[in-house]
């Protein structure tokens, strides 16, 4: 059985290989590593698979959404870019595209997603940062559990959220945005849940990362975050809300830099995350929304529910819904 396993790695590997440019994979193993800068979390599983299996060294860095601008420009504009690869949300890679700092690329990877996955030479994307309610299952009642977005304006939530700050937070801007422009009836409805959602005094967070901890310890019983954790967080008490409305978040986007320092072990390295070996592990081990067909996360019921991208919003549209946000949710 193990030598099965085995034979089919190397054959799948072998593919995967075998799909890119002739004389890539020699390049790549001369140049012996990769790296990757990402603001997606718990990816090791990936990196070291991707390493073991290739020989070729990849380097994983987290930056988180609110930074990944400012760290990878300063970066980039210092002529010490030290990443490859870069991964983000899409209206993050496509301002760092308008910036100079992606290289373009087309990954012979992609013939099981949908054609919208790569609608420019440049950015890929492979999944879904999908957005959901999170909560404490030891301490919340199930009759009790959130069934809409709209819930979470209820006053029995008062100082029992926490979320990612929304006046700061790409990927939580985007999303309070699409659901004024996807989910909600009209502007008013869409008003009065940010308005009772605001006066619930939810604590803020600098991203999704630190929102499952205070649910984990009690402190707080929902949060805005990400369903993923209740996987990568198990045996944590966590469990997500299934809730009757399409869940709701920006394009997982990558692409490989234009100065990249190690060109060719990028290229292997974005065809192997794209492989359908490593959207498994991407869905199963760390939970993630993958665009791969047929491929899930182990959450009961996320294959009936409606998972939606939202629209990219402009740098201009995050900087003025950001301070729309503190604003409304009267933050010094």
């Amino acid at each position: 059985m193990r030598r099965t396993a085995t034979l089919l790695l190397a054959m799948l590997l072998a593919a995967t290989a075998a799909a890119s440019e002739p004389g890539v994979l020699e390049k790549a193993k001369l140049e012996k590593k990769v790296t990757f800068y990402a603001n997606i979390t718990a990816v090791e599983p990936i990196v070291e698979a991707f390493s073991k299996s290739y020989g070729i060294q990849a380097q994983y860095t987290r930056v988180s959404t609110s930074k990944f601008v400012s760290t990878v420009l300063t970066e980039h504009q210092a002529g010490k870019l030290m990443a490859d690869v870069l991964q983000a949300p899409m209206p993050i890679l496509q301002l760092l595209k308008e910036k100079g700092v992606l290289a373009p690329y087309r990954s012979p990877a992609l013939s099981g997603y949908p054609a919208w996955a790569q609608k420019d030479d440049t950015i890929i994307v492979f999944g879904i940062e999908y957005v959901g309610l999170i909560y404490n299952k030891e301490l919340v009642r199930p009759e009790d559990v959130p069934k809409k977005y709209q819930d979470l304006a209820d006053p029995k939530w008062k100082d029992k959220i926490v979320m990612a700050d929304p006046s700061s937070h790409a990927t939580t801007i985007s999303w309070l945005v699409g659901l004024k422009e996807t989910v909600f009836s009209s502007e008013q409805a869409w008003m009065d849940f940010i308005k009772g959602l605001a006066a619930n005094r939810p604590m803020f967070v600098a991203s999704f990362g630190p929102t499952p901890a205070p649910v984990e310890s009690g402190q707080k019983l929902i949060a805005i975050s990400m369903p993923k954790y209740v996987i990568t967080k198990a045996p944590a008490p966590l469990d997500w809300a299934r809730l009757q409305q399409p869940l709701l978040g920006t394009p997982r986007a990558m692409a490989l830099t234009a100065k990249a320092p190690h060109p060719n072990a990028a290229r292997i390295f974005v065809d192997y995350w794209l492989s359908e070996e490593a959207m498994k592990t991407m869905a199963e081990k760390v939970g993630e929304y993958v665009l791969l067909r047929d491929v899930y996360p182990p959450l009961e019921g996320i294959q009936k529910v409606k998972v939606e991208a939202i629209r990219e919003l402009s740098d201009e549209e995050i900087s003025r819904w950001g301070a729309e946000f503190r604003r409304l949710f009267a933050m010094p």
